[in-house]
């Protein structure tokens, strides 16, 4: 809310009137596109922040499982030896995972 004063001049004496201002409170279209743009901005902030974080833990995690003498390192191995045979038996395994659901 606004207030402006409005001085009275009458002969010999000033008399100020401060009455309140009426303005239109509801935000215009542009202020209203510009408060989105900013908490669309600030959304998309957060959702990059998170999603780099899981792609960094999800990184480490696979850093982890692939030193030598682990599982991954292990399958990793064999399927490279032997592609046909590891294809086969994860079809196999497939197939019994599909059959339990």
């Amino acid at each position: 809310m606004h207030f402006h004063a409005e001085a009275l001049l009458t002969p010999g004496s000033t008399t100020v009137n401060i009455e309140p201002f009426e303005t239109n409170s509801q935000p215009g279209i542009a202020e209203r596109a510009i408060d989105t743009a900013t908490d669309v901005s600030r959304t998309l902030g957060e959702v990059t922040g998170a999603l780099r974080a899981a792609v960094d833990r999800l990184s480490g995690a696979m850093e982890d499982a692939r030193r030598p003498g682990t599982a991954l390192s292990t399958v990793a191995a064999i399927t490279r030896e032997a592609p046909l045979a590891s294809l086969f038996i994860a079809f196999l395994f497939g197939i019994a995972v599909a059959r339990r659901h």
